[in-house]
């Protein structure tokens, strides 16, 4: 027996006890048989350590996936390495597909296809894509929420249709409202309950009420999302966020989060894939403090990466306050735990989400909001999220934003860009109007989304006095360099005291690859000094930049600059 079988049996009977052993039984037969069918394998199982990120929307990246296909060639020479495709999967859309009505079938309107196109076309269609991904070394991982589906999922149509219907208990029902009430309201302001009235019942949902949340405790609604898993495995993606798993277990009297079953489901996920082809990616997201998330990583046996929601507020923290100690305390270990070798940090300044404020204290949500909420209308959740683009929040200055594209790229963690980051792109009114109208929610998420215009685009980038310009050109430097360098997604961090509180400065090393990074948060002119390096003699940084000497082995640091410093290894 294989340790990957001996974990499902182990996490079964945890889950389920004995009574369903010979659902089990036929499931690790389905295994074996998906096993066989492997003719691949991964070649680096840590590859997401040196791992790129670019976020981004199909429809409202380039309409289609034949219009991706097209701009693959613009992402690999950005220097993306992987591809996270934000929602794909058949869905009604009423929130940008994380309400999943069919799980094993990309939205039609995504592949290009003629109405009408058959199954097999479909299918063929996303593999194409995924080939051409493939050819150019794009890794392409995408979004599959685990803890609920869309209410038009024909489980729900079938469960809705009766108390009696075997579908039923693949939800949650009950009677009153009155069970766990411990459960936080996730969307203050959108939606009034956790319950929704269906008949004479109600249904749990921790999201929109469109969205029910599946019972887990019925060993089906495992068994029947562990096969959509291993449908796409079968197709060849790279991997999966894994969306919303905090909330996949509930249990009366409790908070509904990081309950310890929901570990056991998430181990039992991991086990299978590795046993059909390991190093297909898991990625956790889960909105938690990282003393929990790291839970997700297990003993190396639950999700291979989580990402870190609590720094990116921090990030902002630091710029706005001049002030390195947000960042620093945020990655001390009392507040991020040391994680197993094999796992990593996934970092990000922006998503497709709002900037999250329910990981920081109610001064540091107030501090946020005074600096970054510049106009009311990106309010989200009372005041717990802010829905603006990073230029909107860094009010297009090129130099601070890529000041915090430096402190993204070099702090230990595989960075994730957000479509459209990368030049700028800023806050979209219509769009926000026209899903308002679609919807009927005002959700301020749909300001930081929207269609690019690529005509507009480049045009702008064709000139290089546009801030467009200004801000790609910033961006692709950093990150060509970063991939130059192993330190920054495997090594070590070494906190530096460089004399000025308003500079952010440490050296990331692996084996023989050392980099000193100094950043200065303010917008005045500082001098850094680091001990021990004689940096002043260093001629230009690693960025091309001229590292300009400050008398006592100091470095001159313009306001919002960054300086990233090649240094001998001891």
């Amino acid at each position: 027996m294989t340790s990957q079988e001996h974990m499902l049996r182990n996490c079964w009977a945890e889950l389920y006890g004995a009574e369903h052993d010979k659902l089990l039984a036929g499931f690790l037969e389905e295994l074996n048989t998906r096993k066989a069918e492997q003719t691949t394998s991964v070649k680096d199982p840590m590859w997401y350590k040196d791992a790129v990120v670019y976020s981004l929307y199909v429809d409202l990246f380039n309409k289609d996936f034949p219009g991706l296909i097209e701009k693959l060639d613009y992402l690999k020479d950005l220097g993306a390495t992987c591809l996270w495709l934000l929602p794909i999967l058949d869905s009604p859309m009423k929130d940008v597909g994380f309400d999943i009505r069919r799980y094993d079938r990309v939205r039609e309107e995504l592949l290009g296809l003629p109405d009408g196109a058959s199954d097999e076309e479909q299918v063929a269609a996303f593999r194409h894509f995924l080939d051409e991904a493939h050819s150019r070394g794009l890794r392409v991982i995408f979004d599959i929420a685990l803890n609920h589906t869309s209410e038009e999922h024909e489980w729900f149509a079938e469960a809705r249709k009766s108390k009696d219907n075997p579908y039923r208990d693949y939800y949650i029902w009950s009677d009153t409202v009155d069970k766990y009430k411990d459960a936080r309201l996730l969307f203050k302001g959108l939606c009034p309950s956790n319950w929704e009235k269906c008949g004479d019942q109600y249904f749990f949902h921790r999201f929109y009420e469109f969205q029910p949340d599946l019972n887990y405790r019925n060993p089906n609604v495992l068994i029947g999302m562990s096969r959509h898993l291993l449908y796409w495995l079968g197709q060849g993606v790279d991997g999966f966020r894994a969306d919303a798993i905090p909330f996949v277990w509930k249990e009366d009297g409790t908070g509904c989060e990081n309950l310890p079953k929901a570990h056991t489901i998430v181990k039992f996920y991991r086990a299978m894939l590795d046993y059909v082809k390991p190093g297909l990616l898991m990625l956790a997201e889960a909105c938690q403090p990282p003393h929990d998330v790291v839970e997700y990583f297990g003993n190396e046996d639950e999700c291979h990466a989580g990402y870190h929601f609590p720094l990116m507020p921090r990030i902002f923290i630091s710029m706005a306050a001049h002030d390195r100690w947000p960042i620093m305390e945020m990655l001390d270990h009392k507040f991020t735990p040391p994680i197993p070798e094999s796992c990593q940090w996934f970092t990000f300044l922006r998503c497709h989400d709002e900037l999250t404020l329910e990981m920081v204290s109610e001064n540091e949500r107030v501090f946020m909001n005074d600096h970054y909420l510049l106009k009311p209308e990106w309010i989200f959740r009372e005041g717990e999220g802010i829905s603006a683009r990073l230029a909107d929040l860094l009010e297009r200055d090129p130099r601070r934003i890529g000041l915090a594209y430096s402190i993204m790229l070099t702090l230990p963690g595989t960075p994730i860009i957000y479509y459209g980051d990368e030049f700028g792109r800023t806050n979209d009114e219509a769009y926000f109007a026209e899903m308002k109208q679609k919807i009927g929610y005002g959700d301020s998420r749909f300001f930081v989304r929207g269609k690019v215009d690529w005509d507009q685009v480049e045009k702008a980038l064709s000139d290089p006095d546009s801030f467009e310009s200004k801000v790609n050109a910033i961006a692709r430097n950093l990150v060509h360099t970063r991939k130059q360098h192993p330190a920054f997604g495997r090594g070590s961090l070494q906190w530096v005291d460089a004399g000025a509180k308003e500079v952010l400065a440490y050296i990331r090393e692996c084996e023989d690859d050392k980099v000193c990074v100094l950043q200065n948060l303010s917008d005045s002119e500082v001098s850094a000094v680091v001990p021990g390096l004689n940096l002043s003699e260093a001629g230009n940084d690693l960025l091309g930049q001229a590292v300009e000497a400050a008398g006592r082995g100091g470095v001159l640091m313009p306001s919002y600059s960054c300086r990233w410093i090649a240094c001998c290894s001891d």
